[in-house]
């Protein structure tokens, strides 16, 4: 069987997380957090990066930090996870939805133009698959608007727009260290904050809205309740794992792009008589290949390839059901313009096996089989 996803293991994480244990350190900040976070730092351009408890966390806290309230609108694409719109709703914020652009499945800018009223007070913008939204557009309409913009970076670790890291062009960035995504821990995130006003409460807030970051560091002789908060701090043993990773990201990278550029090169005769289509990827744009996708012609021919395949040992996997679709989206949002490409694009697309140490003999297989299914 050749699995969608296999977590992302190097085979040094062991000795990192004994390591963790023995140094008596484990709810967070201690040497691989700082660890994890200096690479962030030095590695993204990030001007502060906090490792989160996951990247729902993350997006939680900027929620809090943009100061979302009842009757704010927040813009995104209904095309994303749930956790990017559960961050602004949990706060009482009505979730504004807005079309795609179908090449890359990223938010249209001009339908996010199209959408600000005088309550919209942030855009989250979500960079699907590892490749950069159109981030010149956004940051713009957020200038002369006078928004904040949230990246959703959860797939986009090792990912740059103009030269520059998915997460540190808007205001805040989010990334997902989920065992699902390219570098992982498990469960875990991180929040980058590129507004330097907001980095002091940043810290109070991930630690359940108490000054102890501070204290820690001898700038207060005892640490006391400032703000609301939650805990937001990702556990040592978490970084433990996420630190080995990282030191290997550009082999983890080179390894994904690899069977990225196998999959687009092998399959684009299919695309050019017009059976599939295949990712497109912008000028200006460096993706990590955090995932490969194809589109059939329609849902029902999706539905025969994903049979098909699994009749053959490859497990395939389609991805998000629009948000606006769904029963919460319908009682927390709206959608903004016409739905012309989030929906029918996304019962077309579907996500082929590619994960870190996949080789090469399994991947020609999934490029034969596809081949096959179309040749009948």
């Amino acid at each position: 069987m050749i699995p969608f996803n296999k977590p992302c293991y190097i085979g040094k994480e062991d000795a990192a997380i004994s390591d963790a244990i023995l140094k008596q350190k484990l709810s967070g900040n201690g040497t691989y957090g700082e660890k994890c976070i200096r690479w962030l730092e030095e590695n993204m351009g990030v001007k502060k990066a906090m490792l989160t408890p996951s990247c729902t966390a993350a997006l939680e806290m900027t929620a809090l930090l943009t100061e979302i309230g009842e009757g704010d609108e927040v813009i995104m694409p209904s095309y994303t996870f749930v956790s990017t719109a559960n961050a602004f709703a949990l706060r009482g914020a009505k979730i504004v939805f807005v079309d795609v652009e179908p090449g890359t499945m990223n938010v249209d800018p001009e339908q996010i133009a199209a959408a600000i009223t005088d309550k919209t007070k942030v855009i989250a913008v979500v960079h699907y698959a590892g490749v950069s939204c159109d981030m010149d557009s956004v940051m713009e309409l957020a200038e002369k608007y006078k928004l904040w913009v949230v990246e959703d970076a959860a797939q986009g670790l090792m990912s740059f727009y103009k030269g520059k890291a998915l997460g540190t062009i808007g205001h805040l960035g989010t990334i997902s260290f989920h065992e699902t995504k390219n570098y992982v821990c498990g469960e875990g995130g991180a929040l980058y904050i590129n507004d330097p006003s907001l980095m002091e409460r940043a810290e109070v807030i991930q630690e359940k809205g108490t000054d102890r970051s501070q204290f820690i560091r001898g700038e207060v002789d005892k640490y006391t309740w400032r703000d609301i908060g939650s805990s937001y701090l990702l556990s040592e043993l978490n970084a433990a794992y996420l630190s080995v990773q990282l030191e290997h990201a550009e082999e983890i990278n080179e390894n994904r792009l690899r069977t990225w550029e196998m999959y687009q090169e092998r399959l684009t005769p299919l695309a050019e008589t017009g059976e599939i289509e295949l990712p497109s990827i912008p000028g200006g744009r460096k993706h990590n290949a955090h995932l490969f996708f194809i589109k059939t012609r329609d849902s029902n021919v999706r539905r025969q390839l994903i049979h098909y395949l699994k009749k053959r040992d490859i497990l395939t996997a389609t991805h998000y059901v629009p948000l606006h679709s769904s029963v919460a989206g319908k009682e927390c949002g709206i959608f903004s313009g016409e739905d012309q490409y989030t929906t029918i694009e996304s019962e077309r697309l579907l996500r082929l096996p590619l994960y870190y140490g996949i080789s090469k003999g399994d991947v020609e297989y999934v490029i034969h089989s596809i081949q096959q299914f179309y040749a009948q």
